[in-house]
């Protein structure tokens, strides 16, 4: 059964995380800042390594279905250290679409469920997207 126990590691993990967003955003909102976007990607990826825990981390990133975003990933992550952020930006939100596009499915579910939103997610044109994506993940 999964553990879903909120300990300081988590806490800590994922407020890393929420700073990390934060960072990132405020580096695009300020014209791909770099010393913005290294922070926040820095933050980012120890918080979700903090919230999730090393192993698991490690197991997401090495999958062999994986390596297409990981390999995306780490080079924008790469780009953006050295001072190339747009090219860096757009490679990791390339790897960051690969990577998390099994969790697309249960995004678009989630989404539904919410109030106010959960009917604009219901409409005829947006599912019909949506399960466009659905059936492209499949495949």
């Amino acid at each position: 059964m999964v553990s879903f126990e909120m300990n300081d590691r988590k806490k800590i993990g994922l407020g890393l995380t929420g700073f990390g967003i934060f960072f990132s955003c405020l580096g695009i909102v300020f014209f791909f800042d770099k010393g913005l976007l290294a922070m926040g990607n820095i933050l980012f990826f120890s918080g979700v390594t903090l919230t999730i825990g090393f192993k698991p981390t490690m197991q997401f990133f090495m999958k062999r279905q994986n390596y297409k975003g990981t390999i995306s990933f780490s080079l924008g992550f790469f780009c953006v250290i050295i001072g190339w952020p747009i090219v860096g930006m757009l490679l990791e939100g390339y790897g960051f679409i690969v990577l998390f596009s099994g969790f697309w499915p249960t995004l678009a579910v989630f989404l539904q469920k919410i109030p106010v939103l959960g009917w604009l997610f219901q409409q005829p044109y947006i599912r019909s997207e949506s399960g466009a994506i659905v059936q492209y993940e499949i495949m």
